[in-house]
């Protein structure tokens, strides 16, 4: 049995956990995202918001997460169902995406609300995805969500170069066979842009995903929010 959690280090408590500097990241985001508003590149704006307010590289990383221009702020308001418009409906899980922010939640890492009202935090793959002592919870608690809401079907999908993504693929589907879930587990080159195509209810955090899906649901804030009371979140507001 694996003893490893997910995403916290050693440094976060004093590089998050600190009100002062969650004020100061809050600003940040401010910036940030008026300057993605006016129309500047998140890529030439990052830093310069970084330096000013003197936020290291994980620090940025964690603002850039929680940033966002306006318009998009609307667009993905606009098209996001609440967990009670998903009964007999079809979703499409962006796999990594959800069941690594659960894990990191339940790990006690740090999640960071953006103002789109969805959880990021600072965890990836790094092309290997490992399984950790919250994989089995992650699990369960997702697929109590996708029955206690009626879903018609669900279809994860996983980055198919990432490694372990297959054994990960055998171990939802022999989850979803023991326990009679109407699961289809996916291991594709390109996961996002075949949920954003699919039609379906897209359940995943990942900026370009929202924007590019006909409609989401925000499953991970729902799960963490009502189901998860030990957490640590900064504000991004």
């Amino acid at each position: 049995m694996t003893t490893r959690n997910r995403g916290k280090e050693g440094s976060d408590d004093r590089l998050f956990g600190d009100p002062k500097m969650q004020s100061k990241m809050r600003e940040a985001i401010k910036d940030l995202s008026y300057l993605m508003s006016r129309g500047f590149s998140e890529k030439s704006s990052l830093p310069l918001v970084g330096n000013r307010y003197k936020l290291n590289n994980r620090q940025q990383r964690a603002v850039q997460g929680m940033s966002e221009a306006a318009h998009k702020l609307e667009k993905r308001t606009a098209s996001c169902l609440s967990p009670n418009q998903l009964a007999e409906k079809e979703v499409y899980l962006d796999g990594f995406n959800v069941l690594i922010m659960l894990e990191s939640a339940l790990s006690g890492a740090y999640l960071f609300k953006g103002l789109d009202g969805c959880y990021r935090d600072l965890s990836s793959v790094h092309g290997t995805y490992k399984k950790v002592k919250q994989t089995p919870e992650a699990i369960q608690r997702i697929a109590n969500f996708l029955q206690e809401n009626k879903v018609k079907k669900a279809t994860w999908i996983f980055d198919k170069p990432v490694s372990n993504s297959g054994r990960l693929k055998t171990m939802l589907g022999e989850y979803a066979n023991e326990n009679q879930l109407n699961w289809e587990i996916i291991l594709d080159n390109n996961p996002d842009k075949l949920i954003a195509e699919s039609g379906k209810i897209a359940i995943s955090s990942d900026a370009w995903v929202l924007d590019n899906s006909t409609t989401w649901c925000n499953m991970v804030r729902h799960i963490v929010d009502i189901e998860i009371l030990q957490k640590n979140v900064v504000e991004s507001e």
